[in-house]
């Protein structure tokens, strides 16, 4: 299977030896490496009645890549540690292959090996390795009093998506079939995020968990108060919460995995960044999070106790 597998993910200038050897070997030209991982598991992250193999393997490499580029680098290479089930078809784990392989070309990356196990349940474990161009990384700890907090790409979308495969109504699911693919297999902003690295930007994270989770971990990690607008969901998140009878607000606020990403940055650099972002807040002096002056909680996903 492995030689299947591997077979289709093409090569690329960073990446010197590629699968077929005990290990790859990268170009480091920066002298840095950014490195971050991981993990899906079946039925806790994803499910296969739910997804395809091949939605699932953009997913995968899209929650890595975008945690790269929130470090204000380039993504050059993945690497996979895949366990599944004696009786997996081989077409599903070439199908994510691909996923994860069209995923990475988005942003120059590639798959540069990994490696196989047999599990109960479909697991994967992502490495994800960066290039910083010679730029500093930019860190969640970098915002400053007088910053603005701008957000690139949307929130709310993938949880909406959940939601709607939660609740098993196939007409709603094709009715908002664009929420659904949010969830299968989000697009993270990637050149956005490596834009507002080089424009300047003093802090970045990924909204993997939720945008009132990230909020505060960079409001904690820099030492600052944050305060943004009250949130208006867009009208195809109000329709979809119409019809579930629930509150879409509550998705873009606590809703993870659109993989958006949150930035600080001063105020002379906001009408830069404007084409593709929007500005949401203000950085202050204190410590918490604030929408609309009333106190912002953390409810976002909590791996041990799911959503809080």
């Amino acid at each position: 299977m492995i030689d299947a597998v591997t077979a289709l993910l093409p090569t690329s200038a960073h990446v010197l030896i590629g699968p077929g050897d005990d290990a790859a070997v990268l170009a480091a030209s920066d002298g840095r490496v950014v490195v971050t991982t991981d993990m899906l598991v079946e039925s806790v992250h994803f499910r296969r009645d739910w997804s395809s193999a091949y939605d699932i393997g953009r997913k995968a490499a899209a929650q890595n890549l975008a945690d790269v580029v929130a470090m204000g680098a380039r993504p050059t290479a993945l690497v996979l540690a895949f366990a599944a089930p004696p009786d997996l078809p081989l077409r599903w784990a070439t199908d994510l292959a691909r996923g994860m392989a069209n995923e990475c070309a988005r942003v120059g990356a590639v798959v540069a090996g990994g490696d196989m196990a047999r599990a109960d349940v479909v697991v994967l474990s992502v490495t994800a390795l960066g290039d910083l161009e010679g730029r500093a990384p930019v860190r969640r700890s970098g915002a400053r009093p007088g910053d603005l907090v701008l957000l690139a790409g949307g929130v709310g979308s993938a949880a909406a998506g959940l939601a709607l495969l939660e609740s098993s109504d196939a007409r709603l699911i094709e009715q908002f079939a664009d929420l659904v693919a949010a969830h299968r297999s989000p697009s993270p902003s990637y050149e956005s995020g490596l834009a507002l690295a080089e424009l300047g930007a003093t802090a970045m994270i990924d909204v993997s968990d939720g945008l009132s989770s990230e909020l505060h971990h960079l409001a904690r990690a820099s030492g600052v108060a944050i305060a943004i607008d009250d949130v208006v969901p867009a009208a195809r998140l109000s329709a979809a919460g119409a019809a579930l009878g629930a509150d879409a607000r509550e998705w873009v606020l606590h809703g993870g995995e659109d993989h958006a990403i949150l930035a600080t940055v001063p105020p002379e650099l906001t009408n830069a960044a404007a084409v593709w972002t929007t500005c949401i807040g203000v950085v202050g002096t204190g410590e918490g999070v604030t929408m609309a002056g009333e106190p912002l909680t953390a409810r976002g996903w909590d791996h041990f106790r799911g959503r809080a």
